[in-house]
């Protein structure tokens, strides 16, 4: 089993132990949903790693990043999500950047924070 690359093994670890997705709390379904929403139909763009792309085009790939993490533990709070899948690359560790109209560029990180706190109110 020595000889076995890197990748098979992962894969034979994951068949071996299956992850359990689980759903979080429904408010924070509710929420995250919304600051998709928010990200998608903004019309600003948005920065991963040095490259800029339309708001409506980075849905996927945060959605990608949510499912990933929803199987692999507990998501408890809206919070968590945009620390883990909205905030930087998981690859490179670069902050992800928003950009909207002629404002300044920001941390996604707080641009999300600002629209879940308008959100809860």
């Amino acid at each position: 089993m020595s000889a076995m690359k890197p990748a098979a093994l992962a894969l034979l670890v994951a068949l071996a132990h299956p992850a359990q997705a689980e759903a979080p709390p429904p408010v924070v379904a509710q929420e995250i949903e919304a600051l998709l929403d928010s990200i998608e139909s903004s019309g600003c763009r948005f920065n991963r790693n040095g490259t800029w792309y339309a708001a409506e085009k980075v849905r996927p790939h945060l959605q990608t990043k949510l499912d990933y993490i929803a199987k692999r533990g507990k998501l408890t709070s809206t919070e968590q999500f945009i620390d883990l899948a909205a905030s930087k690359s998981s690859v490179s560790g670069k902050p992800y950047l928003i950009q909207c109209g002629s404002d300044p560029e920001q941390a996604s990180r707080a641009w999300l924070l600002q629209k879940l706190k308008a959100l809860r109110s």
